[in-house]
């Protein structure tokens, strides 16, 4: 009889501590999992009866970009203010998905994010829903809007548009062209939406696409930005004397790689000249020469790296951008290809953004963040965005000669024409595209004045050079708000 009463109390035991266990399951899933399970995209459940909540406003600048309005049978429909400008910040609320900052702050929109229950206390007492909260966004809509009109009325194929805050991360302007309207997606007709999306994502330059974040291309000799904080780094300065010439043959290959044919009799053509005026009038041979022998590819990958090259950069919570790159290779010629921002490296607009702004930002790259706050119905602040460092790649002094240099590209380079406007410095970047007609157009830089506050990055595919680029980046920054 006791070998049979101590087997029922350890069945009983072990019994315990299962259904403890079990308990302890149930309530870590319930009260720590509930919402990431809801949110899985094997979950289909999360699209059942998404459009009988009255979401909250995005806005920016005080309007409203993103709202939401009833309909027959209890729905609410979403809508949006000039979406085919705006589209590529506030993204689209669909039958289906949502994207941009519709998805990053979804829970503060639906109004079922935990935070918003101290906002709405006499709601959640009664088991009524708690009214969507409100997400206000760090875009600046009339520079948001001139970005568009400057992209559009360019004539390029694509293109893109980035204005970062330089010493808080925050995005003043994240504009695509092609784009889209959001409206056309998120409309309550499934079949209309699905037209929608196929014709969308049936066109050749993909308009659902963000140019700013989600692509990548050659930066050109904006590049060249990079390769020169990497010979900073390694202890030059504006006046270290560095080898230029009219043509370069990097180690083991029979192909040279040559200054543009405008450079011809210019500082370009000198056996050696200053770093200044090299990264000034941008001489190829200069950087691939960087490139392939000194500071060389490990060194100026790894400056790249301390950008945020090499992986996406995050921005919102489920919004991160493509990863640029700069092709790590023992191979001279590859990397003296890549280093003046053709063959294999590429990047996207905002990761080139940041490049600028470190410069004005005493060497750190801030964090780029998209949503300023978020508030409940009553207007009360959730959440506020907090300036976070992402990397340092630059000194002081570091950063103090590479905004010297960016300045003189266009006190005397290749920027000159936009000497005395809202461009205090920068560098233009062309991209050749093999078997294209066109270009990749770029322009990195910042606002004039003796404490630049914001970056800018700008890039279109057309026919032309880099200072087509670099006017619009003007016309962007002039637009932008005190």
């Amino acid at each position: 009889m006791d070998g049979i009463d101590k087997a029922v109390r350890r069945a009983w035991i072990l019994t315990l501590i299962m259904v403890v266990a079990l308990l302890v399951n149930v309530t870590y899933v319930q009260g720590f999992q509930a919402q990431d399970l809801r949110d899985n995209a094997l979950n289909a459940r999360q699209f059942q009866d998404r459009n009988t909540t009255d979401r909250g406003p995005i806005t920016a600048g005080g309007e409203r970009l993103a709202w939401s309005v009833p309909v027959a049978g209890h729905r609410y429909e979403r809508r949006y203010k000039d979406s085919i400008v705006f589209s590529p910040v506030t993204g689209y609320f669909s039958l289906f998905a949502q994207t941009g900052v519709e998805n990053a702050a979804n829970h503060i929109l639906d109004g079922t994010d935990a935070r918003l229950a101290t906002t709405s206390f006499l709601d959640k007492l009664t088991g009524r829903h708690v009214p969507g909260g409100t997400v206000d966004t760090t875009i600046d809509p009339d520079a948001q809007r001139a970005a568009y009109a400057a992209l559009r009325g360019s004539g390029a194929r694509r293109g893109a548009a980035v204005v970062l805050d330089a010493s808080t991360g925050a995005i003043r302007v994240l504009a695509s062209y092609p784009s889209y309207d959001a409206g056309e997606v998120s409309t309550l007709n499934a079949k209309a939406a699905q037209r929608a999306f196929d014709r969308l994502n049936a066109a050749p330059r993909k308009p659902l696409l963000d140019k700013a974040t989600g692509e990548v291309f050659p930066p050109g000799s904006t590049f060249k930005t990079i390769v020169s904080a990497a010979d900073l780094a390694g202890g030059a300065t504006t006046s270290t004397s560095v080898r230029t010439g009219r043509s370069y043959l990097p180690p083991g290959t029979t192909r040279p790689i040559n200054n543009d044919e405008g450079d011809i009799g210019g500082l370009c053509d000198r056996s050696a000249i200053p770093l200044l005026d090299a990264y000034a009038q941008s001489c190829n041979t200069t950087f691939a020469r960087m490139g392939a022998e000194d500071p060389g590819n490990t060194a100026i990958a790894d400056r790249a790296r301390e950008y945020g090259f090499y992986a996406g950069v995050p921005i919102e919570k489920g919004m991160t951008s493509a990863a640029s790159s700069f092709q790590r290779t023992d191979q001279p010629s590859l990397s003296a290809l890549g280093s003046i921002g053709q063959g294999s490296t590429v990047a996207t607009p905002l990761q080139m953004a940041l490049v600028a702004a470190a410069t004005i930002n005493d060497g750190s790259v801030m964090r780029p963040h998209l949503i300023a706050r978020l508030r409940g119905a009553d207007g009360s602040v959730v959440e506020e965005a907090r300036p976070r460092r992402m990397s340092r790649p630059l000194t002081s002094d570091q950063a103090a000669d590479l905004l010297e240099m960016m300045r003189e590209v266009v006190r005397t380079g290749t920027g000159k024409t936009l000497r005395g406007g809202p461009v205090g410095g920068g560098k233009t970047g062309t991209a050749d595209i093999d078997g294209a007609s066109y270009n990749d157009r770029w322009f990195i830089g910042f606002d004039s004045g003796d404490h630049p506050k914001y970056a800018v990055a700008v890039m279109t595919e057309a026919d032309g050079y880099g200072i087509e680029s670099g006017r619009l980046a003007a016309r962007i920054l002039g637009a932008l708000r005190d």
